[in-house]
């Protein structure tokens, strides 16, 4: 995987006496969805307290700073900036206070129309703390001429295009709400007699807390003393899951979208083998992500697999880079290729996804000054050619590889003597699961109507149409 972010991981508890450091834990359990930021907000029935910081989960929170929250009611959140800057201020879970209301917000996605909401907003008054499209939400729940905070809530989010999976604490309710299309995963589970919201449910596992079930498409949960409510206060439309989800983002060991993760990932390896056999002596992973796709890739084929690299799980996004010369040993300080087994060898590199090419071009290289004789890469997607406005940090059109090169020159500027890209059809067919998912990175089908930076980009999906070509003034 190279140079792809996501955008943040959320977790919240309702009801139980350790919900603070119960919140650390699930936050530490999402930690590769999110390494700028991180912060906890919880309410102890009168106020909301936060602490927030840059970096990671276990630097943030130290046990002082555990020690300052309290509470039996928790939300927290880890993050990557793909709206706003990574700075502190952007750090959520954010919690405003307004005319008797209080309340923290944690979300994980992107709204496409937020830039155009928030000069709406800016030109009634309203004035951001922050340049994230979260606070917009906000914004929009204090203006709400609904009464209770869902009904604020459910209000808000209609006026909002785009992906959230979202969790909102208040002093007495913990609420959680998917987007209609259900662009990011939520699930629901219970621990103690607490119920947990928590974006992948390996954030259950580690706290020990039962999975009852995911939050539905456009499904409202509120929680609290009184027990849970569910609510469906939005237009039923397809649903378009973010399927890279399955491809990288996701932790292996979750469970998403009613599928297990690392099932995905090696069913996505066998139907590249399927596809695009060759002739190696081994099958190998760009680790960590590649490794389950490429033991299905293996087990479909017939070719041994082996680790032909090796991970430093020791460098963080902190690494000082201070020259160029350094900066050229970043590659090596995170992946090592182990010649022993490469010297000499046809090998199969199997890879979730290819971006910009330039990560991959210096690894394949690594592999072969390490001696390797033929290197056949296989990608267990199609290629991306186009942006995400979903919450995904794909790069603009000119930066993806895919959408100026043809495969072959890609595979001469990567270095390779094959590449091969898993077919769309095949993509889906691995998920068991043909539809309701967004692929709008590989064929531009955009499942919602995208307001960027001001201009009004007309791709979303009418009836199978090929998206419309935008027009800018310059």
């Amino acid at each position: 995987m190279e140079d792809k972010k996501e955008y943040c991981g959320i977790f919240g508890i309702f009801g139980h006496e350790h919900a603070v450091e119960t919140t650390y834990l699930g936050l530490y359990s999402l930690q590769h969805r999110g390494e700028e930021s991180c912060g906890i907000a919880v309410s102890d029935g009168e106020k909301i307290q936060q602490v927030i910081g840059m970096g990671l989960v276990p630097d943030v929170f130290d046990k002082g700073r555990l020690k300052e929250l309290s509470g039996q009611r928790a939300i927290g959140h880890v993050r990557y900036s793909t709206t706003g800057s990574s700075i502190l201020r952007n750090a959520q879970p954010f919690v405003i206070s307004h005319n008797q209301l209080s309340m923290s917000i944690a979300h994980n996605g992107n709204f496409t129309n937020a830039v155009l909401m928030r000069r709406a907003l800016e030109m009634k008054g309203s004035i951001f703390q922050t340049t994230m499209d979260s606070e917009v939400v906000l914004h929009l729940v204090v203006r709400s001429k609904q009464k209770n905070i869902e009904d604020r809530l459910a209000d808000a989010l209609s006026q909002c295009d785009g992906s959230y999976s979202m969790l909102i604490l208040t002093e007495s309710k913990l609420i959680g709400v998917r987007d209609p299309f259900g662009f990011r995963p939520l699930c629901l589970g219970k621990k103690d007699g607490a119920y947990v919201l928590a974006s992948e449910t390996c954030a259950l596992d580690i706290v020990g807390a039962e999975y009852i079930r995911d939050v539905e498409p456009g499904e409202m949960i509120i929680l609290s003393e009184s027990g849970l409510v569910s609510r469906k206060p939005f237009k039923k439309v397809d649903t378009a899951q973010c399927i890279f989800e399955f491809i990288y983002f996701a932790r292996p060991d979750s469970r998403i979208f009613g599928q297990s993760v690392y099932a995905v990932r090696e069913q996505l390896g066998r139907q590249l083998a399927r596809e695009y056999p060759a002739a190696a002596d081994f099958v190998m992973s760009i680790p960590d992500s590649g490794n389950y796709a490429a033991l299905g890739f293996a087990k479909e084929s017939g070719i041994p697999f082996e680790f032909g690299m090796v991970r430093n799980h020791y460098v963080g996004r902190t690494f000082i880079q201070p020259s160029q010369d350094m900066r050229n040993y970043g590659v090596k300080i995170k992946l090592n290729p182990i010649k022993e087994v490469l010297k000499g060898k046809r090998v199969v590199v199997v890879e979730d996804s290819i971006v910009r090419g330039t990560t991959t071009g210096s690894r394949i290289k690594a592999i072969r000054d390490a001696g390797a004789k033929e290197i056949h890469m296989r990608i267990s997607c199609p290629p991306i050619k186009f942006p995400c406005f979903y919450g995904i940090d794909f790069p603009n059109r000119k930066e993806l590889i895919a959408n100026g090169l043809s495969v072959e020159k890609i595979a001469d500027y990567i270095g390779v003597d094959s590449l091969k890209y898993l077919s769309l059809d095949g993509m889906l067919k691995a998920t068991k699961n043909c539809s309701g998912f967004c692929t709008a990175c590989f064929s531009g089908m955009y499942p919602t109507r995208i307001a960027k930076r001001g201009v009004k980009c007309p791709f979303e999906r009418k009836e199978g149409k090929k998206p419309a070509k935008i027009k800018r003034k310059r």
